[in-house]
């Protein structure tokens, strides 16, 4: 893979679990000076086995790095935000890989931060962790959301250029807020759920039979109940009122079915599976419209990140963006629908 220009930084990745390491295995794959660092000892020898320059250190991982990704658990962020910004020069870009926006982001905004961290979420992973289960191709035609400020559009404009075409990811441009109500319904509530039909027939008297049984249906529903218990944890508790505000609306749903099931009425029970087929079928080819769009450089950066979030907010994406001397043009997705 040829990787433009401006798409070539010096690039450190803390945190080489799943989601990091498969960064940083993409990053060497692609050819570009890419470093990582975990605080696990027994990860960095297994990302030198693979070939992956690491550092022992933090501090030495992130010297002279232009971009540094930071991953590792929710929790952990903050901390691991303020040790890296103390340690590297303000035109080092900082971004996150974590799954939960609202606060991190909140905690950039109060650290004075926003000119250089831009917060960002790949929707990408695997209900297996660490290293061992990290790829390198784990982006390719995901979604990736990154969230823009006004003070950092410079690095939102280089983010995209690098994840569209590094990562070949969809990169979807979206307010921490709007991002956190998004991902409690598409992919937190989902955990809750899961784990919710694994554990009821792990408690069943009819558990073994149940799991000899168990077919496509059961095994796609509880996919996500096999992901590290305290990964799920952190995701729920970073993201709580949003998933809690989630559930209660699938919680009504739920009801509706049950009461179309207990009324023994067809017609209504199968309305409401035709409307839930409606979104299921949507998830597949979905037609977009793709336009380029162009700002002034030096234009005003509130209506730049204004037109951003509503494209995201809309369904859309963006799959490049080209900065010259006066111009910054994305390329961009609008769902047909829209």
């Amino acid at each position: 893979m040829v990787v433009g220009r401006q798409a070539r930084p010096r690039v450190a990745v803390l945190g080489t679990g799943l989601i990091g390491g498969s960064v940083l295995l993409r990053l060497h794959a692609a050819g570009l000076d890419v470093i990582g660092w975990d605080p696990d000892e027994a990860t960095r020898r297994q990302a030198r086995a693979l070939g992956v320059p690491t550092a022992d250190l933090l501090v030495e991982a992130v010297a002279d790095r232009e971009v540094v990704f930071l991953g590792g658990p929710l929790p952990t962020l903050p901390a691991t935000l303020v040790e890296v910004v103390a340690a590297t020069g303000e035109d080092c870009l900082l971004t996150d890989v974590g799954s939960t926006k609202g606060q991190v982001a909140a905690f950039a905004t109060a650290q004075g931060l926003t000119h250089r961290f831009v917060p960002g979420h790949p929707m990408a992973g695997s209900d297996r962790a660490g290293l061992s289960a990290a790829v390198p191709d784990l982006f390719a035609g995901a979604a990736w959301v990154l969230c823009p400020a006004a003070e950092g559009l410079a690095g939102f404009r280089r983010l995209v250029a690098l994840i569209t075409e590094v990562f070949a990811a969809r990169v979807v441009p979206m307010a921490a807020d709007r991002h956190d109500a998004v991902v409690a319904l598409a992919s937190h509530v989902p955990h809750l759920l899961a784990g919710a039909l694994a554990g009821a027939a792990e408690r069943s008297p009819l558990r073994d039979a149940v799991l000899t049984l168990a077919a496509g249906s059961f095994r796609d529903g509880t996919r996500v109940a096999g992901t590290p218990p305290q990964r799920t944890t952190n995701m729920l508790r970073g993201n709580r009122d949003e998933v809690l505000a989630a559930l209660a609306g699938v919680r009504g749903y739920l009801d509706e079915l049950a009461e179309a099931l207990r009324a023994d009425d067809p017609d209504l029970l199968t309305a409401r599976y035709a409307e839930a087929a409606t979104a299921r079928g949507s998830l597949a080819d979905r037609p977009y419209a793709e336009q380029d769009r162009s700002f002034p450089v030096a234009g005003v950066p509130a209506e730049e990140v204004a037109w951003l979030c509503a494209l995201g907010a809309a369904g859309g994406h963006l799959s490049g963006c080209r900065v010259d001397d006066e111009v910054v043009t994305y390329r961009t997705h609008r769902p047909a629908s829209a």
